[in-house]
């Protein structure tokens, strides 16, 4: 008879947000996986109270707190769903007292770059965004040497085939329609921009040791094929599966081991239809941009992150147009001069290009 599986011990940072309650979601589904001895919240104390109540373990708010959890609560998975690079402290904590991180903040992953993956042992980072969760589900059908190229989806935004012209008097309401996904202000209009995926584009080459030439974007606007790997055969692999979070979630907790019933799986007896189209990288020039960071590393994608952050509340302000978002953030990257990458450089070149897409954008201090 086969040994039942000890539960595994998580900590969850960002508890009360969206990856966090759907975290909880999952382990409240499977208490015989699963077992809560953290939870971190940024500034809901009573959102934390009730889940502390319902599920135990240790409770605390703030980045800082997190750290302190991290190094001193015995478990087994820390997931960081916290929102912003205020993640970077506490993925390098994960790392460092050797848990498994689910990692869903990828602002921290972006900002740290080689000083996250030098101190991460080999599968000790599970992504759960949904996009990095597909591109290694679909790497288990190959060796890292038989890959071609990396084929990152997206729904395309709210301005799915539109033009650049035609974005011009876009409203920060206009920006927040996402068709598929319910996401932050911040994440939705990052969507919209593109910015987002060309953060994951980012992500993926840390995560997945693939050149930024052989990482590649599709609009898929259905949000059901959520990323692709081409392999040197001619063969493609794509993960499918109706959009739910919960599915990455689940494989971030318990990788490589997948959850029954943790999500519903696509009905095949009924009629649909995927489509696939190339990025108009014109109205959209995130990506490239994006590239462009990656490919110069050091301190540049945390300045790109965060300069892009202030943009995109200048414009929910009111401050700057939908157009003016990515001239900033170019205008910032020009003006920066990268340093040695260490948690206090990444954290210094973020405050800087704060203060400076600010002063870019007229915004008053």
């Amino acid at each position: 008879m086969a040994q039942q599986q000890q539960r595994r011990r998580v900590i969850i940072l960002g508890s009360t947000g969206s990856i966090g309650t759907q975290t909880l979601d999952v382990i409240r589904a499977n208490p015989d996986r699963f077992e809560v001895v953290g939870l971190v919240a940024g500034r809901d104390q009573a959102g934390l109270d009730a889940q502390q109540a319902a599920f135990g373990g240790e409770a605390a708010l703030g980045a800082d707190a997190a750290v302190i959890m991290i190094e001193s609560v015995d478990c087994d998975v820390v997931v960081n769903g916290i929102t912003g690079s205020v993640g970077l402290a506490p993925t390098l904590a994960a790392l460092d007292a050797g848990r498994t991180l689910a990692l869903a903040n990828k602002e921290s992953l972006i900002a740290g770059g080689d000083l996250v993956m030098r101190r991460a042992q080999p599968g000790q980072i599970v992504p759960v965004d949904s996009e990095h969760s597909a591109i290694a589900q679909c790497l288990r059908s190959g060796d890292h040497g038989e890959v071609r190229r990396l084929v990152l989806t997206a729904s395309g935004g709210p301005f799915r085939g539109w033009s650049r012209e035609r974005m011009a008097d876009v409203a920060p309401a206009d920006a927040l329609a996402h068709p598929t996904w319910d996401m932050g202000p911040m994440v939705t209009t990052n969507s919209a921009t593109l910015v987002n995926k060309g953060l994951e584009v980012i992500e993926a080459h840390l995560l997945f040791d693939v050149p930024f030439d052989r990482i590649d974007v599709t609009v898929h606007p259905q949000s059901i094929v959520h990323s692709m790997v081409e392999f040197v055969d001619g063969s493609t692999i794509a993960q499918a599966s109706p959009p739910d979070m919960r599915l990455p979630i689940s494989l971030g907790l318990d990788w490589p081991r997948r959850v029954p019933g943790v999500g519903a799986p696509l009905d095949w007896s009924t009629a649909s239809a995927w489509t696939f189209e190339p990025l108009d990288e014109r109205a959209f020039p995130s990506v490239a941009l994006a590239k462009k960071v990656g490919r110069a590393g050091s301190t540049f994608p945390a300045v790109f992150n965060a300069a892009n952050e202030q943009a995109v509340t200048a414009f929910h302000k009111g401050e700057i147009g939908f157009l003016d978002i990515l001239p900033v953030v170019e205008r910032v990257l020009d003006q920066h001069e990268p340093g040695e990458l260490t948690l206090e450089r990444v954290l210094q070149a973020e405050r800087w290009a704060r203060a400076t897409a600010d002063e870019l954008a007229g915004v008053d201090r």
